[in-house]
């Protein structure tokens, strides 16, 4: 497939996701907290706090607040920088609370991670890796810089020093490990979904290219017969105006654009129709349809069924759908594997009772064997090596493969991916590089067809 452009499938465009509306709200939500936790610390602890300090503390979020609601739209949404700079100011107001109120001793200091987690789930590397470090340096600083806790009777309340580095150590490794796990996570859902919006895309791309060649196909079609009369009519004029030269080269010209007529909408018509008969075609069409576009690409495809050259083979084949899934599908994986040969690809079908099978196998380097497990998953690339390149100039996003095993899925197939000179002994004649095993239940595969059978009836109009 031709692949889409990169900066698409950008994760930085991820900052851009995160509105300030929702920073605002969560915000409120911790000056509530923070105020009732003052409370209960004064009325129900009787802790001695420096109320004032806290207050003032709690006061600069509160007015952070205000002014960002009415200076900012309710829709504004953060870039990078400045969501990164509005976590930053949440980490120093919490600091500052916490110095004032026992520093790590205080059971809140977990709070501290809630601004690294949220970056690691909205914001890119560097902008976490930034927070993080920042962290890192409060919590070490308030090891021995804080205010302790007292008791309104004078009564110092301080944690053993073990303890506190326990609590250190904690927070050390909590912030390394829910960042990292919230980032991983958050990166592999939306390179998914990513992924799916691209099958979508050359998925709905299919489709038109199909319905397109399908209304070309019924005008085609619907035009015949007006355009066989204007031929018709237009031999016999030419006939009967053979003394007239002025006119007869007029009648000729109009025979000439009727056949030029017919012969562009022939052609137009080559991407497909929607004509009942063609619903469902022999196995060995719908391969020969999907490889088309790669066969005058300078490598040889050699298209056989049960190793019969496709052309010699005369036997009944099983009828399946002609689905834009299936097609687009198998002609990513013919194009993958035109793209990594080195002089031929063999397209092999064969089938039993049970299942119809479809292996596509290159004579090219093969799948690097550290990715084989991981083949079929969206934006897998391989590092950079010594290897000789198999495809000079191209810089691919591992789509390719992803798009054709999720069409195929979606229409029941089973796809196994694997090395021929590894896999299963196949016939072919210096297949030495990557094989894909397409298997569908024939069942399944074709009882679309049993349940359209009867009358063909008119061909049915396309609707966009």
């Amino acid at each position: 497939m031709r692949e889409l452009p990169a900066l698409f499938f950008n994760s930085t465009a991820r900052s851009g996701w995160l509105r300030l509306r929702t920073l605002i709200l969560l915000r409120w939500l911790a000056i509530g907290g923070q105020g009732v936790a003052l409370l209960m610390a004064t009325l129900v602890l009787n802790l001695d706090l420096r109320l004032d300090l806290c207050v003032t503390a709690i006061g600069f979020s509160v007015a952070f607040n205000i002014i960002a609601t009415v200076i900012f739209p309710e829709n504004n949404r953060l870039s990078e920088k400045s969501a990164a700079l509005t976590l930053l100011f949440d980490l120093c107001q919490l600091t500052v609370l916490l110095f004032l109120t026992g520093g790590l001793s205080n059971p809140f200091s977990v709070l501290m991670l809630t601004p690294v987690v949220i970056s690691a789930t909205t914001l890119t590397l560097r902008a976490t890796a930034f927070l993080a470090l920042v962290l890192l340096g409060f919590i070490t600083v308030m090891i021995r810089y804080f205010i302790p806790l007292t008791t309104q009777s004078g009564q110092l309340i301080q944690m053993p020093e073990l303890l506190v580095y326990g609590t250190w150590s904690a927070l050390v490794i909590s912030v390394l490990f829910l960042a990292t796990y919230a980032r991983r996570v958050t990166l592999e859902t939306f390179s998914m979904s990513e992924a799916l919006t691209a099958t979508q895309l050359a998925l709905g791309r299919e489709q038109k290219l199909t319905a397109l060649g399908g209304m070309v196909a019924a005008a085609a079609h619907e035009l015949g017969t007006p355009l066989a009369t204007i031929k018709l009519t237009a031999a016999e004029l030419a006939d009967e105006l053979s003394e007239h030269p002025e006119l007869l080269s007029d009648a000729k010209l109009i025979g000439t654009q009727a056949d030029r007529c017919r012969d562009i909408l022939r052609d137009m018509g080559r991407s497909g129709k929607d004509d009942m008969h063609l619903h469902h075609l022999p196995v060995s069409a719908v391969v020969t349809e999907a490889a088309e576009p790669h066969l005058e690409r300078g490598k040889k495809i050699i298209l056989r069924i049960n190793g019969t050259p496709i052309a010699a083979f005369s036997e009944p084949q099983p009828q399946i759908p002609r689905h834009p899934e299936i097609i687009h599908g198998l002609r990513n994986l013919i194009q993958n594997a035109v793209d990594f040969s080195r002089h031929s690809v063999w397209i092999d079908i064969s089938w039993d009772a049970l299942d119809l099978r479809i292996h596509i196998v290159d004579d090219g380097p093969g799948y690097p064997p550290e990715l084989i497990g991981r083949i079929g998953d969206p934006f897998v690339r391989k590092r950079k090596s010594k290897r000789t390149p198999a495809r000079p100039d191209y810089e691919g996003m591992g789509l390719g493969l992803f798009i054709a095993k999720t069409l195929l899925e979606r229409s029941g197939a089973r796809l196994t991916f694997a090395n021929a000179d590894r896999a299963a002994p196949l016939e072919h004649m210096q297949a030495t590089g990557a094989m894909v095993e397409v298997i569908w239940n024939r069942i399944k595969i074709e009882s679309d067809k049993a349940q359209t059978r009867g009358p063909l009836g008119l061909n049915q109009h396309i609707v966009n």
